[in-house]
């Protein structure tokens, strides 16, 4: 009987079972294995700690504060358009229902066809757990925004065969990935090596508050969760310090901290310098100190009048208890000056210029990764030929795609653990086989296209004139990879399919050939000399159909020959 924990095969007494696999992690080592997740370690007392970070305006202390960070830079309206952009091009949303916006291709998996629909039914069921078809934009856009995303994987433990039953998110601001680590000294060396490291997660309702540079926190105020329980990608970008992992919005916090400084004092200059302002000298002869401002108060009380409009009531008051910094300015003058006088202070002069915003603007476009056209309203989209495109675009596609093969770990996780519950695979099987399955996203930049139509075009142009000096200057395989960039798999997939459809082409001739011709039209019987014409209408008969054979092996040649073209064009 097999043995499903140990991964055995019991026979007549004798066990079978795989031969244990040295894990990398577990070899001799004074520093662990670094990994991209960003977790924490824990230390001797039993308290797991984030890093103090500070990095261009960002007074983020530990994960989830600076997750609230990014989330709070995310509803910049600068940072919510370029968000919007890059999720649009990533998850492309599908009206059709029999079509996924996400879908598996298991073509170079070296595997029978019984576990390869296995594996498509089981990434099927996790697309729909995932309701990927209508949380599929915001699923990708939290993942960007936090640059972590954790999913808690619901299993039956009575049933663990049945799988996943149901896939829950959980706020990347609550749970953190932890390592701990048991160390063990070295009696030769003295050194103290690393003996064990054991993963898991860390669940807190409120994180608790942080103060200091380093954080503590204990364990037991928190739930613990298995390696195998949770679901966790992270955007690969880390700190200089290779320890914290960073959002994909991290570049523009320094930004957008400078645009809304700007910003702000740019409001607060206009307001105070925009309006001109009345300054009245008020002349208070040889008065105290304590009488002339007295008196000044008086003068400005009976000529000062504050009309209020009140928005709310549509009512107009006269309010003169407030005094802002836009209203006229009262100053006192001695006797033996000039008397009473009224003079006009004028406004601001270069309250129009804003070439400081503008930078700063750029400045922030730059750090979104969008192309800046894609930004700025006045730029009009175009559709047209490869030199319309510009570079910006290409860099931005590339992006793209960068991000969705980082973004498929989600589905290869899930799918694994998916996997191994139903006993379809072993962990080993997996080690082998993740690499050749590729998660297939729909692409919707039209700009790759063109680009790639161009390239074709340009190729197929160059063949037409190269084509007369096939055999004489150059050879049909030079041609092939010099002029129309085939590779040796391409060359030789290509004459494969050339010879199929040859021989299928063949045989529909051959087909059509076999098929009963129209019964001719009786001739009217002759009694002289019937045999001769009987041996003619024979040998007609048989250059006719000589004729049309050779008439459709040319029409087939033809097509071949033009099907050729138009795969090499594809």
């Amino acid at each position: 009987m097999a043995d499903a924990d140990n991964k055995s095969l019991r026979l007549f007494g004798f066990e079978i079972k795989r031969a244990p696999t040295e894990d990398p992690k577990k070899k001799p080592s004074i520093v662990p294995a670094i990994d991209d997740d960003g977790a924490g370690y824990v230390t001797a007392s039993g308290s797991h700690y984030g890093q103090y970070i500070n990095l261009d305006g960002d007074d983020s202390k530990d994960n989830a504060q600076l997750i609230m960070k990014y989330r709070g830079t995310s509803m910049h309206p600068e940072c919510d358009a370029a968000l919007e952009d890059i999720c649009n091009e990533a998850i492309v949303s599908v009206s059709e229902e029999e079509k996924q916006s996400v879908d598996i291709n298991l073509e170079n998996l070296k595997v029978s066809d019984g576990i390869k629909k296995q594996i498509k039914e089981e990434f099927d069921n996790i697309y729909s757990m995932l309701n990927f078809a209508e949380n599929g934009h915001d699923i990708f856009k939290r993942w960007y925004i936090d640059g972590r995303i954790y999913h808690h994987l619901v299993v039956n433990e009575a049933q663990l065969k049945a799988g996943i039953q149901e896939i829950r998110p959980i706020d990347a601001s609550k749970i953190r990935k932890v390592k701990q680590i048991k160390k063990k000294k070295d009696l030769k060396t003295g050194a103290n090596l690393i003996e064990r490291v054991d993963e898991y997660y860390i669940y807190q309702e409120k994180p608790k508050s942080v103060k200091g540079s380093i954080i503590t926190s204990n364990i037991s105020g928190g739930v613990k969760l298995s390696l195998d329980s949770v679901s966790y990608v992270t955007s690969g970008l880390l700190d200089e310090a290779r320890k914290k992992v960073l959002s994909y919005l991290h570049k523009a916090l320094k930004p957008l901290n400078q645009l809304r400084m700007m910003e702000d004092s740019l409001v607060i200059y206009r307001l105070s310098r925009a309006p001109e302002r009345r300054m009245f000298y008020i002349d208070v002869g040889n008065l105290p100190r304590g009488k002339a401002e007295q008196y000044m108060k008086d003068i400005m009380a009976r000529y000062r009048n504050k009309i209020v409009y009140d928005a709310k009531t549509g009512e107009i008051r006269d309010d003169r208890k407030h005094m802002s910094m836009i209203e006229d300015f009262w100053i006192p003058r001695r006797e033996g000056g000039r008397g009473t006088e009224i003079s006009t202070l004028p406004g601001g002069q270069n309250l129009g210029e804003i070439d400081d915003i503008v930078y700063f603007q750029k400045k922030l476009y730059k750090s979104l990764n969008v192309p800046i056209n894609r930004l700025e309203q006045e730029a009009q989209f175009s559709l047209g030929r490869s030199t319309e495109i510009s570079r910006d675009e290409l860099k931005f596609q590339k992006f793209v795609e960068r991000i969705r093969q980082r973004f498929s770990h989600l589905f290869l996780g899930i799918l694994k653990t998916q996997l191994q519950l139903k006993g379809i695979i072993i962990d080993t099987d997996w080690d082998e086989m993740k690499n050749d399955i590729i998660v297939d996203f729909l692409k919707d930049n039209h700009f790759a296209e063109l680009k790639e139509s161009e390239l074709l075009r340009e190729r197929v142009q160059t063949l037409d004139l190269v084509s007369q000096y096939v055999g004489t200057y150059f050879s049909k395989e030079w041609v092939m990879k010099n002029v129309l960039r085939l590779t040796d798999e391409d060359i030789e997939k290509m004459a494969d399919e050339t010879k199929d459809e040859a021989e299928q082409g063949i045989e529909n001739g051959e087909e059509e050939e076999e098929a009963p011709a129209p019964a001719p039209k009786p001739a009217p019987p002759k009694k002289e000399e019937p045999e001769p014409k009987k041996e003619m209408a024979h040998k007609d008969s048989d250059l006719s159909i000589s004729e049309a054979m050779d008439i459709d092996i040319k029409s087939k040649e033809l097509e071949v020959l033009e099907q050729t073209l138009n795969q090499l064009k594809k």
